[in-house]
């Protein structure tokens, strides 16, 4: 396939900075392959797919509205979408010769790549007022012109560079999740409660009645196999554990049941709290989940769909570690540990890539009795500490900061969320969050022993 924009040797102002800037060209590309079918080799496919997706999940907000930054832990989206254009410009482009965009620019958007030199604190980035959102834009498509070229042309027989160019590709999904659930964070802050998006229509589907699939458990292999497309290095490398025999619940905690858990004065019951929990939940008045509110047995919630009751058989949303423990708890049962939810998991097809949908905002209720919502509603909590596994090592330079250097007081989460892009996940994925996280959307599923 010939792309219109063709970039093999880019000088610095190639771009021509005046132009409109409400799509990079990419998007345009990404739409022309999908309406003829053009032959483009599958990295180059997936280098427009998933570009085009950060810019179409940006285009509902104003410039005003990328500005946002409502707490330390988010980032403005501007920042997302120039963050993850650094990466690419910094890991691929540089490297191989090309000047950078604007070379004042990278310590604004370095997020914690020690190596690569000082940083922006972390805490002020919705002070960066400048570059404009236009700007970034236009930086974008200067580094789509370049990526695209390289990837029609010296790239496609590169597999040391291709390795990196899915890494960046893994690396902005996951900052396109960031993305909604930062904008969400800061929508929650504003006393109009603005939608991101429209709310789906109401279904009233009932949630299935909790079941159990057990296993026998026994020496079992967790982690990504060698010859597995992509996996994070944290995903590696693949070795034995030894699994007691076990049971996962089919389907994630509701609404419905935190409400009985708080009503039942769930809050106030040392018992079921870990210490701190405890101390988490005195020192903060925590009284649920973040984003929600109990009158009764009225749950009202807001997510990117705005201020809506929710239904009692969605799966409850945006519990911190604290909580999901004393839920299982009051349950009569436990977090299930990362290598329990892994095996079960792996007997289940996880969704593919695919042409990235909008999000609602709204999780379904589980339809099956089967192991379900694996990966489309909840980032599943569990008990397992993020650690390296046997034989972890990171890679040599700055990409080897990428996740190791996290292995400590965080929790792993497992399978995936409604802000997931889909097909970005999968059973060996290990997500890791503080224990006090509320503002993703994190749940339960529940385990026990057999």
């Amino acid at each position: 396939m010939g792309s219109p924009f063709l970039a093999r040797n880019l000088p610095q102002g190639l771009v021509d900075r005046n132009a409109p800037a409400s799509h990079a060209p990419c998007m345009a590309a990404w739409r022309g392959i999908q309406e003829a079918g053009s032959p483009a080799n599958d990295l180059l496919q997936a280098y427009l797919r998933v570009r085009s997706h950060t810019e179409n999940l940006a285009a509902p907000l104003s410039p005003e509205d990328q500005q946002l930054q409502a707490m330390p832990d988010a980032s403005p989206v501007k920042w997302h979408r120039a963050h993850t254009t650094w990466f690419f410009e910094t890991f691929v482009l540089i490297p191989l010769g090309f000047a950078p965009y604007n070379a004042d620019w990278g310590v604004l958007f370095n997020s914690y790549y020690e190596a690569l030199g000082p940083r922006h604190h972390r805490p002020l980035r919705g002070l960066l007022s400048r570059p404009q959102a236009q700007e970034v834009t236009l930086w974008r498509r200067h580094v789509d012109e370049a990526m695209c070229g390289l990837l029609e042309g010296p790239l496609c027989d590169a597999p040391q560079w291709q390795a990196i160019v899915q890494l960046g590709l893994a690396h902005e999904q996951q900052h396109q999740e960031l993305l909604l659930t930062d904008i969400l964070a800061a929508f929650a802050q504003n006393p109009l409660q603005p939608a991101y998006c429209p709310a789906p229509p109401a279904k009233g589907t009932p949630a299935m009645a909790l079941t159990w699939t057990e296993h026998p458990g026994g020496v079992l292999e967790v982690g990504a196999d060698d010859n597995v497309s992509f996996a994070f290095d944290n995903e590696r490398p693949r070795h034995r554990q030894w699994l007691q025999p076990f049971a996962l619940a089919n389907r994630l905690i509701t609404v419905g049941e935190w409400v009985a858990f708080s009503a039942d004065g769930g809050y106030q019951t040392p018992s079921l709290w870990l210490s701190e929990g405890l101390d988490w939940v005195r020192s903060g008045g925590a009284l649920g989940p973040a984003y929600t509110r109990r009158q009764g047995n009225e749950v009202t919630v807001f997510g990117l769909a705005g201020t809506r009751v929710a239904n009692h058989d969605e799966p409850i949303l945006h519990l911190s570690f604290f909580e999901a423990e004393a839920m299982a708890a009051w349950m009569g049962a436990r977090l299930p540990t990362e290598a329990e939810w892994e095996t079960l998991a792996a007997t289940t097809a996880a969704p593919t890539a695919s042409n990235e949908q909008m999000p609602t905002g709204v999780p379904e209720p589980a339809a099956t009795t089967d192991l379900c919502a694996l990966y489309d509603s909840a980032w599943q909590w569990t008990r397992s500490s993020y650690a390296p596994y046997p034989g972890f090592r990171p890679a040599a330079g700055a990409i080897g900061e990428y996740n190791g250097k996290f292995m400590v007081n965080q929790q792993v989460l497992k399978g995936g969320s409604l802000f997931t892009p889909l097909g970005h996940s999968r059973p060996t994925y290990r997500n890791f969050w503080h224990p006090h996280t509320q503002f993703q959307a994190t749940g339960v599923r529940l385990a026990r022993d057999v």
